[in-house]
């Protein structure tokens, strides 16, 4: 009998081992890459779907932890020092862990990410940070279960993760400012070898936070002087700067410039953006 159990279990053995046969996964891999700012996040996740089950509170208890997923841990990479919710976190790989709760939810940044599902020894010391977030309703079912990053701008997102009916929303803020003011500092301090796109990226980017204005302008300026007035995208950008500073007339024609600069690149949407800037500084 032992004989006849050691050899079906090496007949299954081998056709494991041989099987070609590929079949889909009941929950399916998912990489997310976002660039938020100049930070990489990278989310990666498996996706579980609702399959005629009831969800929350059900096949996900509220106030037990859950793996946020399935399968190995979710886990979540940020290339730089970000702040989630009002806590510092440090660049690095994180599993995601949460506290599904009916109101409010428990999102846990694990710093161990080579679990399958839960830890079996929970460890405190490895929470790099746990923030409490609002769980909100929502009218239609999702499905399958989703992570997304929302709400994108310069300086942060949110990290979103959407299932059955709820919607969690983990907002998080990225050190963009340090870092370009850094790069403008370090690259605007050279004696020689700038050039129009060095100067309009200085000066753009100090227009587009509310920086120094005079500054901005001044940079957008010498972009458009070293450019000879092509490129239409500079001559819009320093129309507006004009506009901030109220310097109409000056507006004005740098707009106008921008325009025929942008009518002659067949770029409609400059042609648009000029044309309703022209008509508005006109009427005031």
């Amino acid at each position: 009998m032992k004989k006849i159990s050691l050899l079906l279990f090496v007949a299954a053995l081998s056709f494991s081992v041989n099987a070609q046969i590929q079949t889909p996964a009941p929950s399916p891999f998912q990489k997310l890459e976002q660039k938020v700012g100049l930070t990489d996040v990278v989310v990666e996740y498996s996706r579980p779907s609702m399959r005629g089950r009831a969800v929350f509170g059900n096949l996900v208890p509220f106030d037990a932890v859950w793996r946020t997923g399935a399968n190995k841990n979710t886990t979540i990479s940020f290339s730089d020092d970000v702040v989630v919710e009002g806590k510092e976190l440090k660049a690095g790989t994180y599993a995601i862990y949460t506290k599904p709760g009916e109101a409010v939810w428990e999102v846990i940044f694990y710093s161990d990410t080579e679990n399958w599902g839960n830890p079996q020894e929970w460890d405190a010391s490895k929470v790099a940070a746990t923030v409490k977030v609002e769980a909100y309703p929502m009218s239609e079912n999702i499905e399958t279960f989703t992570i997304s990053i929302d709400d994108l701008n310069n300086n942060g997102a949110s990290l979103g993760i959407l299932w059955e009916k709820t919607y969690v929303g983990v907002k998080f803020v990225v050190p963009t400012v340090d870092k370009t003011i850094k790069s403008i500092t370090e690259t605007m301090s050279k004696t020689e070898g700038l050039t129009a796109n060095d100067y309009f990226a200085a000066g753009s980017y100090y227009f587009s936070e509310g920086m120094n204005m005079e500054q901005a302008k001044e940079w957008v300026d010498k972009a458009v002087e070293l450019d000879g007035g092509k490129a239409y995208w500079m001559m819009r950008t320093q129309s507006l700067i004009y506009a901030k500073l109220g310097d109409k007339k000056g507006a004005i024609e740098a707009a106008k410039k921008s325009l025929a600069a942008a009518q002659a690149a067949g770029n409609q949407d400059y042609v648009k953006m000029n044309q309703d800037s022209l008509k508005e500084w006109a009427e005031m």
